[in-house]
């Protein structure tokens, strides 16, 4: 987001306790596919400025969480309440203009666009917004300077390394300026050392943007870049420090 440039006023916060101060709320999701539970009772919060690692075994229903919280999935019941409104209400066209303008993404292989060049997949997210082309690769190339992969701009994805690819996908999630970061394991196909410098990359771009983080992982280490840690099991999230 450009400096100086003016965000809508939030909404006032609700009336739940638990959800007091938060930006993005989730309360007692149920999701089933077929006659499986993956969410069983839900329930989230996460501030402006906070990063919440989301952790819980394989199929425990973290990333079903994820992506109800990202209104990517509509849940069965409950609500998920982003900046005082409803989003299970919302049009499905409304929905999709949160995904592209107040919400990034970053995924666990980063799933650029192979076609284009890396500044071209950086520039995306605000080339569908309207954004003339020159304006959007010279924002594109600050985020990937301030990444560290200036030097692969003008490459393909299939020309990088998995740890630059993962810092360009970074790069595209925080570009346009989001409310919310949205991370499913995104360290989960690197090596150790290339997991390191992208999750301090990552966790520190979006402290100075005040970003909120939902970050899926099963690792402790990756964890232990976030404020507060909710565990997901059995379809049901609890949070280790007391906050949800």
């Amino acid at each position: 987001m450009n400096p100086g440039t003016a965000r809508t006023p939030v909404p006032d916060e609700p009336d739940d306790p638990a959800q007091a101060g938060a930006l993005l709320a989730a309360e007692d999701l149920h999701k089933t596919y077929g006659t499986t539970p993956a969410l069983d009772g839900a329930s989230f919060a996460i501030r402006p400025g906070e990063i919440v690692a989301v952790m819980g075994p394989s199929g425990s229903g973290k990333s079903t969480l994820l992506h109800c919280l990202a209104g990517i999935i509509t849940p069965d019941s409950g609500q998920v309440i982003y900046r005082g409104r409803n989003m299970s209400a919302m049009p499905d066209a409304e929905r999709s203009a949160l995904r592209r303008g107040e919400f990034g993404f970053v995924f666990q292989f980063g799933q650029l666009v192979p076609e284009l060049t890396c500044v071209e997949n950086v520039a995306l997210p605000l080339r569908l917004h309207g954004t003339g082309r020159k304006e959007a690769e010279s924002r594109a190339a600050a985020w990937m300077d301030r990444l560290e992969v200036s030097d692969v701009r003008d490459k393909r994805p299939g020309e990088v390394s998995g740890g630059q690819g993962q810092r360009v996908a970074v790069a595209r999630a925080l570009v346009s300026g989001p409310r919310v970061l949205f991370a499913d394991e995104p360290t989960g196909a690197l090596d150790s050392l290339n997991g390191e410098r992208v999750m301090q990359l990552l966790t520190e771009a979006a402290r100075s943007t005040n970003a909120a983080v939902v970050l899926v992982t099963h690792e402790a280490r990756v964890a232990a870049y976030s404020d507060r840690e909710v565990v997901v099991r059995d379809g049901v999230a609890r949070d280790m420090a007391g906050a949800v």
